[in-house]
């Protein structure tokens, strides 16, 4: 697993490289300097997890959160550098609330939809690190910082961190859950003007390993993320 992720971290540099030559080829020489911004960038955000394909007995609870801060560089591909690419690396917690409980037994881990007054509150937890890269357009100038834009892409998360937590009146119970996908990737799209832009992001691969079941059945939550996304300059 971690030498695919080195081999899209490989070729994501290629792409910036021979990206970046061919921008600068085909620009005029004659650009003057104070055009030759760039829109390179820190980004926040915060959002809401939808969990999807799940059973009917299957629910959510609570506030299934997203934290994500990172960085983005800004490759122009046109002359008045409002249209180009960007590529990031980022951090990101996701946390998922349902009734589904994660226990270990005999080294399997075992799902069951739990019910009752004991129960309070089961989650799945991952942290990954993130490669996010985008098609970008936006109506900025040299001059104007305040602009429309719409970011448009796909993400790939590596997930160095995967629990499960249950928390019943009885107390706590929390360990790491190898059944957890640590290759994550989905199609995503940021968009709005200025600070504020709307993020979304939906998941093209299952949030469990296929060995991971319900009731007999592979569990195939898939991930739609909606939130919002600040990026400072």
């Amino acid at each position: 697993m971690m030498r695919i992720v080195l081999q899209f971290i490989g070729n994501a540099v290629c792409l910036l490289f021979a990206i970046s030559v061919l921008g600068q080829n085909g620009m005029d020489s004659t650009i003057v300097s104070d055009s030759r911004y760039l829109e390179d960038q820190f980004y926040i955000g915060l959002g809401y997890n939808v969990l999807l394909d799940t059973p009917d007995e299957v629910g959510q609870q609570n506030l299934s959160y997203n934290l994500q801060a990172g960085f983005i560089k800004d490759i122009p591909l046109n002359q008045r550098r409002n249209f180009g690419v960007g590529l990031g690396l980022g951090y990101a917690v996701n946390s998922y609330y349902s009734n589904v409980v994660s226990s270990e037994e005999s080294n399997t881990i075992v799902y069951q939809v739990m019910e009752g007054s004991n129960f309070n509150r089961s989650k799945f937890e991952t942290h990954s690190i993130e490669l996010p890269l985008e098609l970008r357009w936006r109506t900025s100038t040299a001059e104007e910082y305040k602009f429309w834009r719409i970011y448009a892409g796909a993400k790939l998360g590596y997930v160095f961190s995967g629990r499960s937590k249950l928390v019943t009146d009885d107390g706590n119970d929390s360990f790491s859950n190898n059944d957890i996908e640590k290759l994550q990737y989905g199609l995503m799209l940021n968009f709005g003007y200025n600070t504020w832009n709307i993020h979304a992001y939906y998941a093209l691969n299952p949030l469990l390993k296929e060995d991971a079941t319900l009731n007999g059945n592979h569990i195939d939550f898939r991930v739609l993320r909606i939130g919002l996304i600040f990026y400072i300059l």
